[in-house]
């Protein structure tokens, strides 16, 4: 073999191993390094918690500009 073929098989055998993710081309997340994927996924937790976050906070808006309970206001319960 001549030292040329040597190099180029070197070359090859120290390339990293493309994951799952490049063959997918997928990026991660602006805010995490989690992939977005369906199912029980720390992203999709990560997700849902913020929203529930914003739906309380609103709840919470509701009751203090309206004072009455979010379930009055919303005719679930009357009083």
């Amino acid at each position: 073999m001549n030292s040329n073929t040597e190099k180029a098989q070197e070359s090859e055998s120290t390339e990293p191993e493309t994951t799952d993710s490049e063959i997918k081309n997928l990026s991660p997340s602006a805010t995490t390094n989690d992939i977005p994927e369906f199912g029980w996924s720390g992203y999709a937790e990560r997700i849902n918690g913020r929203f529930a976050m914003i739906g309380l906070l609103a709840v919470l808006l509701v009751e203090a500009l309206s004072k009455i309970s979010f379930l009055e206001w919303a005719g679930i319960i009357s009083q």
